[in-house]
């Protein structure tokens, strides 16, 4: 059974994640600027406190760890003071360091930020100062990576590949490293480095670009989701098995080798700093996969974890509870917005589709009275739900219906069954047609799929023609025979003490 998101952030057991890639350490100075150096036109800030945090593959290691992973890093420090603290804060957070190499011939890299403000402004960065190597790691070191490797590999759920540039992950050790896990069955998760050859990830299990640098491998721009989404179609022409292109406020746009596209829109939120969200991102899809989540699932923690990120200053691993309280917040805020935020006329309606054929939705349609909704309505509409992402649901209005069903119909009004039929979680729109034919709503929808029961043909549908004149195609959905409207009001005027009775 595939886990929901919920359980993701409850269960008790450990996924078991390899981390391979260039490890770092975050400095952090935080001080006050209120005045103007006598010396030069430049702010002086007076130093209130220092912090060290880990980034790159080692903050990669510490927000798995911090989501309840049992995490090894592989990955290379300098034989300096910097590595103590390193392999310190990695030990703290219950990383597995056996694995990182101290190497003579390079520094570890150190990433230092002078963060300003004043008594009514956030702090803010001021100037960033980085020591680091850029060069491949020498054979000797690379073969010490290589050997960590192999011993973890067989005790592991997941791999993920944390490349910042580095030159921790060298071709020759990417290429063994991905020939091995696919042999043993372990999925590998890489975030690409920048500006990288994007060929060096062939055969991994999935990449997570972000938005610029997905547009640097693909040749262009990518500046709205639908772009997004070409994009992650086209990388898969790298040999990945998917792709997943972080678009910031713009949510995730998924694309893999067996179809599906697919895009992740995410909470609008105040930004605060965006550093680490892309890692926090990697980290929350991989700690889901490990566990067994589909893809849907992981993007979804992803989503929420990524955009929880960039509301924090700085590198901030998220707790599950952080997430899950977070999780349960949207949760209740969307089940309390009104049912009837689905009900929409046809003006509404025409941009809402839009937006969604852009992010490559499938949009579904069905419509009927809906007079006393029963079991076989609910059935039919969670049936044609199945066939796409969206569906829309056209419903007569009480004007059409006494047309239809003469004058002692409908039952429940107009508003009562567009209510009722909003609240189920099958259906995305509801819409009022006041014709007897719906195939002017048809023709105004353009549905990819139109749902009728199995009572027609697929000629018999009306505004069959219009669908599949676009290639669209008509689904019949099996009758629940046991189930009529005009039955259920027969019985009940037929017998109606009866009724009272059974109702009570």
């Amino acid at each position: 059974m595939v886990p929901s998101l919920e359980t993701l952030l409850t269960q008790t057991h450990r996924p078991r994640i390899l981390v391979l890639g260039d490890v770092m350490l975050d400095c952090y100075v935080w001080g006050d600027v209120t005045r103007i150096s006598p010396e030069a036109p430049i702010p002086v800030l007076s130093v209130v406190r220092m912090e060290e945090r880990l980034g790159g593959a080692g903050s990669v290691a510490t927000m798995l760890a911090t989501l309840a992973s049992d995490v090894a890093l592989v990955s290379v420090v300098g034989n300096d003071p910097q590595q103590e603290r390193v392999r310190e804060l990695l030990e703290a957070a219950g990383v597995e360091t056996g694995a990182v190499v101290a190497a003579d011939d390079r520094a570890t890299t150190v990433k230092q930020r002078l963060l300003g403000g004043t008594s009514s402004r956030h702090p803010q960065q001021m100037i960033r100062m980085d020591r680091e190597s850029r060069e491949p790691v020498g054979e000797a070191v690379a073969a010490r990576l290589a050997a960590g490797i192999r011993e973890r590999l067989d005790r592991v759920d997941l791999v993920v590949v944390s490349d910042y540039g580095k030159g921790v992950c060298s071709v020759p050790l990417l290429e063994e490293l991905i020939q091995l896990a696919r042999a043993a069955g372990v999925p590998v998760v890489a975030d690409p480095a920048p500006g990288a050859d994007y060929r060096r990830y062939c055969g991994c299990t999935c990449i997570t670009p972000n938005r610029t640098e997905a547009g640097g491998a693909v040749g262009r721009t990518i500046t709205t989701p639908a772009e997004g989404l070409a994009a992650a179609e086209e990388l898969l022409r790298f040999g990945v098995e998917a792709a997943m292109v972080t678009l910031d406020r713009d949510g995730i746009a998924w694309a893999d080798a067996r179809g599906n596209r697919r895009l992740f829109p995410v909470r609008a939120r105040e930004v605060c700093d965006v550093t680490g969200a892309g890692d926090m991102v990697a980290s929350a899809f991989s700690y889901a996969w490990a566990l067994g989540a589909d893809w849907t699932a992981a993007c979804d923690l992803a989503n929420l974890a990524g955009g929880l990120e960039v509301s924090r200053l700085g590198v901030v691993p998220l707790a599950r509870d952080v997430l899950l309280d977070e999780w349960k917040s949207s949760a209740t805020s969307a089940a309390a917005k009104s049912a009837g935020a689905k009900i929409v006329s046809l003006d509404e309606l025409r941009p809402q589709l839009v937006r969604r054929r852009a992010a490559g939705e499938k949009i579904v349609m069905t419509n009927g009275c809906y007079d006393l909704l029963h079991p076989g309505h609910v059935a039919s509409l969670q049936f044609a739900r199945r066939q796409g992402d969206c569906l829309v649901v056209g419903v007569n209005s009480d004007r059409s219906v006494r047309q239809i069903k003469g004058p002692e119909r409908p039952v429940v009004d107009q508003r009562g069954r567009t209510e009722m039929l909003a609240a189920l979680s099958c259906v995305d729109y509801v819409v009022v047609f006041d014709e007897t034919s719906v195939e002017s709503l048809v023709g105004q929808v353009l549905p990819d799929v139109l749902v009728k029961a199995a009572h027609y043909t697929g000629a018999e549908v009306v505004g069959h023609e219009i669908v599949e004149r676009r290639g669209g195609r008509i689904v019949l959905c099996p009758v629940e025979d046991c189930y009529s409207t005009t039955a259920l009001i027969e019985r009940i005027t037929a017998h109606p003490n009866r009724a009272r009775k059974e109702a009570a």
